[in-house]
């Protein structure tokens, strides 16, 4: 009997600045995934998932075509290029990477414009051309919007635009041109999409939200450390009390410590903010605690 054929994901990863922490998120989600050189088709440890890199520009169009069955994007560019597509899940970290980005109008310093109105008959250049375009026609404001093959700050250092929309997480670069923001028009966040034909078959479904689940999984851990420790039942309930936790620390009794000079010991182990535990250990070690172990997490599910 002839076999059937390997069913097969194809997912899009992001190439350029959001690579590189994409992949180390699906390590920490479980999946190994290798680039080689120039190669624009990595490798990943799952038979039944076939990945390539693709501009974060381009991606929706590529999961709304069937191209691609699902990949992880800016929502900016999805909204970009009006995308019909299904948004699994917004993907935000809170560390290093995956912080939202803002989509920003500036001008320079000394520009008399104070206020998005005030751009009437105004030329403003960006990347986000037909975002941009929409966010001014709603507004009934009529602006020449054309579109920056990068550089874009300079343009309007230059006088060369009135004004730019240009994306930035905390204004830094956008102030170290001699410009000014006057208004924040867009936040966005990664997001894993799929293309909705793919959506709705199960065996795709299923291997979507599975990633979507090790994933957030993966997200939820990041700024957490488990930690745990040993405590007498004298100082058990005063630990417990400085313990925070998703729920409740587990509290277990250690074996036959009944018999241990008549004093009963307990485990309590929790899952906490990693910036509360340079606080919290010396707490934890006034109040009678030993044993404290700190270790890192790959998932919170």
């Amino acid at each position: 009997m002839k076999e059937s054929a390997q069913k097969e994901l194809k997912l899009g990863l992001p190439k350029g600045s959001l690579e590189s922490m994409t992949i180390e998120l699906f390590k920490k989600s479980g999946w190994k995934i290798s680039t080689t050189g120039r190669s624009y088709f990595p490798s990943v440890d799952d038979k039944t998932i076939r990945c390539s890199l693709v501009r974060p520009q381009e991606m929706s169009r590529y999961v709304e075509s069937g191209t691609l069955d699902a990949g992880i994007t800016g929502k900016d560019w999805t909204i970009e290029n009006d995308s019909d597509i299904e948004v699994v899940a917004e993907m935000v970290y809170s560390k290093t990477s995956f912080r939202p980005t803002y989509w920003v109008l500036a001008v320079p310093q000394d520009s008399p414009i104070k206020k998005i109105e005030d751009l009437k008959g105004k030329r403003v250049a960006t990347e986000m051309v037909n975002f941009t375009r929409r966010y001014f026609a709603e507004r009934k404001i009529a602006v020449e919007v054309e579109f920056s093959w990068g550089v874009t700050e300079a343009k309007a250092a230059e006088g060369l635009v009135d004004a730019i929309v240009e994306v930035t997480e905390t204004g830094t670069t956008i102030r170290a041109h001699g410009l000014k923001i006057i208004a924040e028009l867009l936040e966005s966040s990664p997001q894993l999409i799929a293309n909705k034909a793919a959506w709705r078959d199960p065996w795709k479904r299923e291997k979507i939200e599975q990633m979507r689940t090790l994933l957030q999984g993966a997200l939820s851990a990041e700024n957490k450390v488990g930690i745990k420790m040993n405590v007498t039942e004298a100082d058990l309930d005063k630990i417990v009390k400085l313990i925070p936790s998703i729920t409740a620390p587990t509290v277990s009794p250690l074996y036959a410590t009944a018999a241990l000079h008549g004093v009963k010991w307990f485990s309590i182990e929790s899952v906490i903010a990693e910036d509360v535990v340079r606080e919290l250990i010396p707490k934890l070690i006034k109040n009678g605690a030993v044993g404290i172990i700190e270790y890192p997490l790959n998932k919170v599910i």
